[in-house]
């Protein structure tokens, strides 16, 4: 059964550690690649902050030692997209997280360390690479693991009836502005109580934020 895990490596194992510690309130974030091939995963990363940060990141990127070649694509005042070319030990350790034909749906910076969200096709490939990984001496630490079943919903960590719900109100206009319905019709249509409906929502409502943010708690959903 496919899996979604969500890992986190240090910054100091894998890339742009020095860049990070040279330049304050950065934000990194990988522009989406879905591909499992790991010469193209990871070319393009959004660095946000302020015109201060910014005008000290190429000579920061310059330096640092994981990264080969930048160039940059645009320049959005707080926000500048590069395309990077990466060392080769940063592209093994691509590879290691991605040679279980596994895709990386998402990276980013998070403080000192780098969370990434790995699409793999099976469970035992999540522990291969895992087994593989911690072998050749990385720091890896799996925060969350989803699997996905036959239904969407997996990929947000919804139950099935929260996933339903989302949907029926989504449909019926409930989160328009103004609602085309209101909680009490739609707990009707739902054929549940209203006090069962404002739970679910709720509950729907904190695994989604908690999924965006991820916060790490794990509340029963």
């Amino acid at each position: 059964m496919s899996t979604i895990a969500e890992l986190t490596i240090p910054a100091e194992e894998f890339a742009l550690r020095e860049s990070l510690e040279t330049t304050d309130s950065l934000g990194v974030e990988i522009e989406r690649v879905v591909a499992y091939d790991p010469d193209y995963v990871m070319p393009y990363v959004w660095f946000e902050g302020d015109e201060s940060t910014l005008e000290t990141l190429d000579a920061a990127l310059a330096d640092d030692p994981s990264v080969d070649e930048y160039e940059l694509l645009t320049d959005l005042d707080d926000e500048r997209l590069y395309r990077l070319n990466w060392v080769d030990d940063v592209t093994v350790i691509i590879h290691l997280l991605t040679e279980e034909q596994a895709t990386i749906l998402d990276a980013s910076v998070e403080g000192t360390h780098w969370r990434f969200r790995v699409l793999f096709p099976e469970r035992d490939s999540l522990s291969s690479t895992y087994d593989f990984a911690t072998e050749h001496g990385l720091t890896v630490d799996i925060r969350k693991i989803h699997q996905l079943e036959d239904d969407r919903q997996g990929l947000y960590g919804l139950t099935d009836a929260q996933y339903e719900t989302l949907v029926e109100a989504l449909d019926r206009g409930y989160y328009q502005i103004p609602r085309d319905m209101d909680m009490e019709t739609l707990s009707d249509e739902l054929g549940i109580s209203h006090q069962a409906l404002s739970e679910r929502l709720r509950r729907a409502h904190q695994t989604l934020v908690q999924e965006a943010i991820d916060v790490g708690t794990d509340d029963e959903r």
